[in-house]
């Protein structure tokens, strides 16, 4: 009895982090098997992956809450960002296992990909700052490895130099700040340090550690001027891991600004409410709001003359991370709910158009537009999923990328201090038709070279089922979706609220 007692104590102590030694003991277990077989290596990650999404949907559905030694923390809103990285790590598994250049490395590759999650999701149960720090240069660190794993291509290497030169950049910044909101705070706790942002008065030290913050934290998500590494990296990357970066990695920086600045705004929120004054931090939404109007804008306008797929790909998640800190202007619960809808969808959306690249690249498709000329009579099913990809990350109706921007873009209208920011994103959505339409031409309208048909492996028409099925599902009947997002949002700031009502500062 003593014994069943005290592993019933290890597994309530261990449970918040049950989706996270899923993929540790993964990582741990699959170089052995990569050297028996690459693609039972790559099944059996896909596998970790697909049981760690259904552990944490079970605790989701349940609703566990709890937290492992005030590190990290388990509730709604960890278990909606948990399952988007498991989703996006099972999603480049997929593409991978199809790909002899990655299955045929022993397993290396799939456990460091488990790694580079298991960081991510740390970042977003981190309940203060040495954990989140840990959790950003795990994913990182394991990033580069990936980003140079086409060791015979000097493009890759040529990639993974920059990523590790602008990383460590963005990386030295963040510390930089973080040491000062130390020294400025004498805590490390993410709640404590939010609410001292949020109330001190402004003076050149503080000025600095925000920027540098700011900075540090905008080189992840690619914002405007920290943005002219991620074409460069994700054209020199192998497809699989350019998926993992742009929709994974931007995920994990959003993750960081939502909450080191979304928060702090909640606080100014609620102590003008009840004091009725607002502090000067406020003005920071402002600086966001910039940022965002700035880095759609350029992100758009830059892709029109890319004719390389990959890179026009690039420069569109620039702009669709203008759109998602649109939640950091606005500062809003309904905002945050909005922002990780978008979030939820891009994966599907951007993956999915990433996974016909990477499935036309193993039939020897060059990564040129020119290439994908008369696709539509050599793989009509891909040049159709594309399609969808193209018009749903442009916001036509009805599919994801249309409900998920009305969602963002209609929370800022509320007061009307941030419609100009509104115009500004749907001006920005129509500019990107034009290219995400020039893609759909070239494969529905231009003749190709030939019209010999190809088809692609199980694994990539199984990625992108699943893709095209959640943009338009999504698109249709977003209900469900919406209604996690709102219980996510509402779980993370309410419950910051909680905290700070019954905290010794108010």
């Amino acid at each position: 009895m003593s014994f069943l007692a005290d592993m019933d104590s290890l597994v309530a102590y261990l449970l918040p982090l049950a989706p996270h030694l899923i993929l540790i003991i993964t990582a741990l277990i699959v170089p052995a098997i990569g050297f028996k077989s690459g693609k039972a290596a790559a099944f059996f990650s896909l596998g970790a992956g697909l049981f760690a999404i259904a552990v944490t949907a079970y605790m989701m559905y349940t609703g566990y809450k709890g937290d492992f030694e005030g590190l990290y923390m388990f509730n709604d809103f960890t278990a909606l960002m948990i399952m988007l990285f498991l989703v996006v790590f099972c999603l480049v598994v997929l593409m991978s296992i199809s790909d002899s250049e990655r299955t045929k490395h022993h397993g290396e590759y799939f456990a460091i990909l488990a790694i580079a999650t298991v960081g991510m999701m740390l970042v977003c149960a981190a309940e203060e700052m040495i954990s989140l720090f840990v959790g950003l240069e795990l994913a990182n660190i394991m990033s580069f490895a990936l980003v140079a794993f086409k060791k015979n291509d000097p493009r890759s290497a040529e990639a993974a130099v920059k990523y590790l030169i602008t990383s460590g950049l963005s990386t030295a910044l963040f510390l930089y700040g973080m040491s000062l909101m130390y020294g400025f705070t004498g805590t490390i706790v993410i709640n404590d340090i939010i609410y001292s942002l949020a109330t001190q008065e402004i003076t050149w030290a503080y000025a600095v550690a925000v920027t540098t913050l700011i900075a540090g934290s905008a080189f992840k998500i690619s914002l405007i001027p920290f943005h002219a590494w991620v074409p460069d990296v994700y054209e020199g990357a192998p497809t699989p891991i350019t998926t993992f970066l742009a929709v994974g990695a931007k995920k994990m920086g959003f993750i960081v600004f939502f909450k080191l600045f979304l928060l702090m705004f909640v606080v100014v929120h609620f102590l003008s409410a009840a004091a009725g004054e607002v502090a000067e931090i406020h003005q920071l939404q402002w600086v966001f709001a910039l940022l965002a109007a700035g880095t759609m804008t350029v992100g758009n306008i830059v892709a029109i003359s890319q004719n390389n797929i990959k890179r026009m790909l690039a420069y569109s998640s620039i702009a669709q991370g203008g759109y998602i800190l649109i939640v950091l202007s606005v500062g809003t619960d309904y905002s945050m709910a909005g922002g990780l809808l978008h979030m939820i969808t891009h994966v599907f959306m951007k993956g999915g158009a990433f996974v016909v690249v990477a499935a036309l690249a193993a039939r020897g498709l060059g990564e040129s537009i020119d290439d994908y000329k008369g696709l539509a009579k050599r793989a009509p099913l891909v040049a159709f999923a594309m399609m969808l990809f193209m018009f749903s990350l442009a916001g036509i109706p009805p599919l994801a990328g249309f409900y998920s921007k009305f969602v963002l873009f209609s929370s800022a209208v509320e007061g009307g201090t941030w419609i100009w920011l509104v115009a500004v994103a749907v001006v920005n959505s129509a500019i990107s038709l034009y290219y995400y339409a020039r893609v759909v031409k070239a494969m529905y309208v231009d003749k190709g070279s030939t019209t010999e048909r190809f088809r692609v492996p199980v694994s990539f028409k199984i990625a992108l089922a699943v893709c095209a099925i959640a943009v338009i599902v999504i698109g249709i009947y977003p209900g469900p979706v919406m209604e996690l997002c709102e219980m996510a949002s509402f779980e993370y700031i309410n419950g910051f609220l909680e905290w700070l009502k019954s905290s010794p500062y108010v």
